[in-house]
């Protein structure tokens, strides 16, 4: 067997530099997109606040419905303003802070809850499987907007009872998941090997079977995000979410439906505020999918 000397070795080209910094750019650019326009709706909504600190509820009468670029008695209207002269921008970052947080705290309510109906489901089995794939099969034959009307008919419309409405709404979601992956992970060798020790059902659901879900859950309670903040922008745009005068995207855009011909930029702005972050969450979404498959790894 010939043997390759060590400086032939050497002298061999390693991919690298500006051609590998490609490749890679090149691998990976749903996911630098996805972070660069979430680094920028987040630098916004969190930063421009402390270093222009407005009230978005400041009404000033003399400056309605004045267009974008426009200067009023109230000062410089970057995006013009609403029917009760109120600043557009002021009310969009305001309105994005609370669309956001809502959309993270309703993934954060329903992912645990899925997650662990899921995953009890499929390593449990038997009457315990069917009673809970019933129960999701039930809820996803319920259209969303009549389960939203019905909660919020009860509890009445607030950022709560919409962080509650949209928990309960996504659990189905990683309850699936969840319990797809349960029925593989119970049939490898540790699980078996936990049994034979002793483990409690409950040791090993919460040790060894829960956290093998943990990559598929950052996967879609990625995609879940950006589904919130449409579902929630939605609640609001029908009057079933947040209430005025307190702004969200969906109840910005809703005000400004009669002044579609006159003053569209009041539910142009909001929508394309909407329309980036939702991109930008769901490429990361997708990137994050490819990097936790095998393959790709």
């Amino acid at each position: 067997m010939e043997v390759t000397p060590l400086r032939a070795r050497a002298a061999v080209p390693v991919r690298g530099g500006r051609a590998g910094a490609r490749r890679r750019v090149a691998k990976h650019w749903k996911g630098l997109v996805g972070s660069l326009l979430i680094g920028c709706v987040v630098i916004v909504i969190l930063g421009v606040p402390l270093w222009f600190p407005d009230n978005p509820l400041k009404v000033t009468l003399r400056d309605a419905l004045l267009p974008p670029l426009s200067q009023g008695a109230g000062g410089y209207h970057l995006l013009g303003t609403d029917p009760l002269g109120r600043d557009q921008l002021t009310r969009i970052i305001a309105g994005g802070r609370v669309s956001l947080l809502i959309g993270f705290l309703a993934v954060v309510v329903s992912a645990p809850l899925g997650l662990t109906a899921g995953v009890v489901s499929g390593f449990c089995g038997g009457r315990v499987d069917s009673i809970l794939m019933r129960i999701i099969d039930t809820q996803a034959a319920i259209p969303f907007i009549l389960l939203a009307v019905a909660f919020v008919a009860v509890l009445g419309p607030n950022p709560r009872n919409v962080v509650l409405v949209l928990g309960i709404a996504g659990w189905i979601t990683f309850g699936r998941v969840a319990r797809a992956e349960a029925l593989v992970l119970r049939e490898y060798e540790y699980v078996d090997a936990a049994q034979a020790m002793g483990a409690s059902t409950r040791r090993i659901i919460f040790r060894h079977i829960l956290p093998g879900t943990v990559n598929s859950a950052v996967v879609i309670g990625t995609f879940s995000i950006g589904q919130m903040i449409i579902l929630e922008s939605t609640l609001s745009f029908f009057g079933l979410g947040v209430q005025p005068p307190t702004a969200s995207w969906g109840n910005i855009m809703s005000a400004g439906r009669p002044y579609l011909d006159t003053a569209p930029w009041i539910t142009t702005f909001p929508g394309l505020a909407l329309l980036v972050t939702v991109l930008g969450v769901n490429l990361v979404g997708e990137w994050l999918g490819g990097a936790s498959t095998p393959h790709s790894r």
